[in-house]
């Protein structure tokens, strides 16, 4: 990159460069599923499994193997995200940020990416209700995000 340097958002590794099934991926799909269900089940989170899958089972994409992502194979195995998972992990940053300030009231830095941090929540909020993905009358409020984040990011529903 001549020119410009990138200074954030270069932390992520880069996706397979093929979508199709490596050889020495050598795993049954009921035996994945399995593993997938079996790791949210210990608190996971979907991006987390999938860097498990990766680095201890030499699995790159799951989509290829099973046809469909993580989060789909836990919603069909009773698993639900709450909200999704990126919305998550920003309300859970906004609810430690917060306890933060209620020891330290006087961090004017911390008040100020407190800030930013509830806007880009009500941002990605107003986008998922746009989508689908949350109802309607969902809205953020610091005491229901307490809660959410007490409770965790799934919600296992009993399949009979």
């Amino acid at each position: 990159m001549a020119g410009k340097k990138r200074k954030k958002g270069q932390s992520h590794s880069t996706r397979p460069a093929s979508p199709t099934i490596p050889r020495w991926a050598k795993i049954d799909p009921e035996e994945l599923e399995a593993i997938i269900v079996d790791l949210a089940k210990k608190g996971y989170r979907p991006s987390m499994i999938g860097i498990i899958l990766r680095d201890q089972f030499g699995i790159p994409l799951v989509k290829p193997i099973l046809g469909k992502t993580i989060t789909e194979i836990l919603e069909e195995k009773g698993i639900k995200l709450v909200v999704p998972e990126d919305l998550f992990i920003l309300i859970e940053k906004a609810v430690n940020l917060r306890r933060h300030l209620f020891e330290h009231p006087k961090d004017t830095h911390a008040k100020k990416g407190l800030q930013d941090l509830e806007s880009k929540i009500r941002r990605l909020v107003k986008y998922y209700r746009r989508v689908g993905k949350l109802p309607p009358d969902w809205s953020y409020n610091y005491e229901q995000a307490k809660l959410l984040v007490a409770g965790g990011l799934y919600k296992i529903e009993e399949q009979s």
